[in-house]
């Protein structure tokens, strides 16, 4: 069964964005997602929060912007009754891709990718523009359109952000320019849970083993080995934040071959081993 949740958002579809201002807020709404943008500054409140599979300690001042279908959410401190929560939630389609192929929006085109793992912006960058989000709390009107947009277009030229899930969670990649790429991830996604050997990737584009080696190395800027096991991991991660599966499941499914590996190598990619993951992500799903 799955741990998170599907949001149905009040966003209309004739709206470009909805802005929703919550004073004395509480921190009781479970791990979720929605097909919605969102840019979510969190004042006046510490404690955790999980974005994808990033689950980190916040702070007042927190500001992230979250892509669609990104699991996320928030929890603070009960005994704190001043937080402060404003949340913006926009189309994912509210810029069409012509328009955001346009050089002068090219990097909120960037921005909006990388929000897919979710961007996190330090509290300085939160402070610069917190009161022009603020106004538009009380201007609804094709100002506060272009007000929005110049949010997000200052947010996208800040050089001071934090991307916070992996790629490997989310499973954006960028395959465009190679096709042999592209079949090799296909062939890694659908097979994750077995022994994946490079020789018989290669054979599935025609390249010897050791050709495809420094191929895939120069293409992906890593080894085939440690790609594979990126995956696995956030593979794992996801499995451990959205389902009851037990430890040792999730282990084999993923596709290592011992719970010892399993323990060493997501401690060594995540910091802590996967029992400690899910006990952290359990503390914000009580809530």
């Amino acid at each position: 069964m799955s741990r998170i949740v599907r949001e149905i958002t009040p966003i209309a579809e004739d709206d470009f964005f909805i802005i929703m201002n919550h004073f004395n807020a509480k921190f009781d709404f479970p791990i979720h997602y929605h097909p919605e943008f969102e840019l979510n500054i969190v004042l006046n409140s510490q404690g955790k929060r999980i974005i994808g599979d990033s689950i980190m300690d916040y702070g007042d001042n927190d500001m992230v912007l979250i892509g669609p279908n990104t699991p996320h959410a928030w929890t603070g401190d009960e005994e704190n009754k001043d937080a402060h929560v404003i949340t913006i939630q926009f189309q994912n389609d509210f810029l069409d891709e012509k328009t955001l192929n346009r050089k002068l929006v090219l990097p909120i085109r960037d921005l909006l990718v990388k929000a897919r793992r979710g961007v996190w912006f330090p509290p300085e960058v939160t402070s610069t523009v917190y009161e022009r989000v603020n106004s538009l709390c009380e201007n609804q009107g094709f100002d506060s359109l272009l007000g929005f947009l110049s949010i997000l277009y200052d947010l996208s030229i800040s050089r001071d952000y934090k991307i916070l899930a992996t790629q490997s969670y989310v499973g954006h990649f960028d395959f465009s320019r190679s096709r042999r790429i592209a079949i090799a991830n296909e062939y890694i996604q659908k097979n994750i849970h077995q022994n994946i050997k490079i020789k018989d990737v290669a054979e599935l584009v025609n390249m010897s083993e050791t050709a495809f080696s420094h191929f895939f190395k120069k293409r992906t800027q890593r080894p085939f080995t440690d790609y594979v096991t990126d995956l696995r991991v956030g593979f794992s991660a996801r499995l451990l934040i959205e389902t009851e599966k037990t430890i040792s499941e999730i282990c084999y499914e993923s596709g290592f071959n011992n719970l010892s590996n399993f323990n060493r190598t997501f401690r060594k990619k995540k910091g802590c081993t996967p029992t400690e993951f899910r006990a952290q992500q359990k503390l914000i799903t009580k809530y």
